[in-house]
């Protein structure tokens, strides 16, 4: 029996590995190419160029490598690329970059998307990050490793949100979140440490005591800046798991949380 029912719509120039499967009334349109396994249910429109890994599972009605709605977008052959192992739910839209940038949206591995969730133009999203329903990313976000963002996150255009974060519920987040950070609140600020997260992931007792010092260096000695990061570097000299948290704030653009 074959994978791709005879309702949906494949373009001519799409490529599909061995097992992929399309369910009905999905358009796949040109210059689309999927990997092995992945299932792509009814009512999903996916627009190139794009390309989608192995074994993803996309639910009914995501919109995926559509163009960007950015007004200086002007039909340029942007990309898309998603890795393995992604679950995008119902209704999540995902557009393509823009040349004014890199001209490429990617999302790496094993991330999930759950309903309605949106990734604007020129987003990076990595490995392991879970978008609970109706967070959205504006063009330009990047989202490190293992981020969790709760359901109605709004994150501006540019902001950065480091590895092992956790972003609480309709938070707003107009500035770059550093690595290891749990912040809450419109617009959000930092609470501690994703101490939970970080148990979970196999960080022993003393990386998560080094990172809770590192967070009380940044946040509540009443440093600057300047002198916090003097600090900081002294001690991941001493504790390498905290470099994450110094690089995050160096690699900082619109400035930090804080």
């Amino acid at each position: 029996m074959s994978l791709i029912d005879p309702r949906a719509i494949i373009d001519p120039s799409a490529v599909l590995a061995e097992g992929v499967e399309i369910g009905p009334w999905t358009m796949i349109g040109p210059n689309v190419t999927i990997g092995e396994g992945t299932v792509i249910n009814s009512h999903v429109v996916v627009k190139g160029p794009t390309t989608i890994g192995k074994n993803n599972r996309i639910f009914q009605f995501s919109t995926v490598g559509e163009d960007t709605p950015d007004l200086k977008y002007n039909g340029e052959p942007t990309r898309l690329e998603i890795g393995d192992n992604n679950i995008i739910r119902e209704g999540v839209t995902i557009h393509r970059g823009t040349v004014q940038d890199r001209g490429l949206t990617s999302i790496g591995n094993d991330n999930l998307m759950m309903a309605y969730v949106h990734i604007g133009h020129d987003c990076t999203v990595g490995n392991n990050c879970i978008l609970v329903n109706n967070a959205s990313l504006a063009g330009h976000v990047s989202l490190g490793d293992w981020s969790i963002l709760s359901g109605y996150v709004l994150v501006h255009q540019f902001v950065s949100i480091g590895a092992h974060t956790m972003i609480g519920p309709a938070a707003f987040l107009p500035q770059d979140v550093p690595a290891y950070v749990m912040a809450f609140g419109s617009p959000a600020e930092p609470r501690t440490i994703n101490s939970e997260g970080l148990k979970r992931r196999g960080f022993d007792k003393k990386a998560i005591a080094a990172i809770k010092l590192g967070y009380k260096i940044l946040y509540r000695q009443g440093l600057s800046l300047d002198e916090a990061l003097l600090k900081l570097d002294e001690l991941a000299s001493e504790h390498p798991d905290v470099l994450p948290l110094v690089d995050s704030v160096r690699a900082s653009s619109r400035g930090i949380i804080r």
